[in-house]
């Protein structure tokens, strides 16, 4: 660690149940349990020839938590210079170099680092509030960017997904249960076939906060499962799911 260099308002945090470390900043941006969640949902290739693609990015915190379950090689693409720089260091701090990229671009121009249909998996963890007139978005522009479709939206994101995956490639997605209807026809406009959903309660009693989806590329029709869903706390403490999940307890 004595060689990663750390700036104002830094600070490292561990996802104990992997030992990956991640930098972070509450100025800047900072991962959330949806990345957690996102990286634990997602049934990646393992093989070491495999291609994965993890858009918007962030800080890095999906495609490193995945790479403890696969051997395949993993690019990150975030629009945001500092979150892409903060990456980076991650994956430096974390001795990856050799399985993780990161590259600084817009979204949509992801096809500048791959043949279009080459990709067996896509994460995405993205922006989940459209932008409207009346929207009250987060001043700071890191975190705008972050939770807002400002640069890019879930059409352009499903999109490019499809464009990026093989036939038979899975796309894992986290986003807002209240736009469900039109994730799950924008995912069928773009040939991705929805196959497996889990929903994400705060509590017990209280509506879903979170949905996790993946689709396949050209699946065939049908066959969507359910999965049992994940309740994040019991009380003022995560549920033992939870517990496991961040802390292998």
């Amino acid at each position: 660690m004595d060689h990663i260099q750390l700036f104002p308002g830094e600070r490292i945090d561990q996802l104990y149940s992997q030992k990956i470390k991640i930098i972070q900043s509450s100025a800047v941006f900072s991962f959330s349990l949806d990345a957690v969640l996102l990286a634990d949902f997602a049934q990646v290739r393992t093989s070491s020839k495999a291609q994965i693609v993890d858009l918007c990015a962030g800080n890095g915190a999906v495609g490193l938590f995945v790479s403890q379950k696969t051997h395949a090689k993993i690019t990150e693409i975030e629009i945001q210079p500092e979150l892409c720089d903060m990456a980076r260091r991650s994956v430096t701090l974390n001795r990856l170099e050799e399985q993780i990229t990161v590259c600084q671009a817009d979204l949509s121009d992801s096809l500048q680092f791959f043949t279009k249909e080459s990709v067996d998996n896509v994460l995405v963890n993205p922006p989940y509030f459209p932008v409207a007139a009346t929207s009250l978005k987060n001043p700071n522009q890191h975190l705008a960017l972050a939770r807002h479709e400002i640069a890019t939206n879930l059409a352009t994101v499903v999109a490019m997904s499809s464009k990026l995956l093989k036939t038979g490639g899975t796309l894992f997605l986290v986003h807002r249960p209240e736009r469900l209807t039109e994730i799950l026809a924008t995912l069928v406009h773009e040939r991705l076939v929805p196959k497996q959903m889990q929903l994400i309660y705060p509590r017990m009693g209280q509506a879903a906060n979170l949905v996790l989806i993946s689709a396949k590329k050209d699946g065939r029709p049908g066959g969507l499962k359910i999965k049992s869903p994940i309740v994040t706390y019991e009380g003022d403490k995560y549920s033992p799911y939870l517990q496991r999940l961040l802390y292998a307890k």
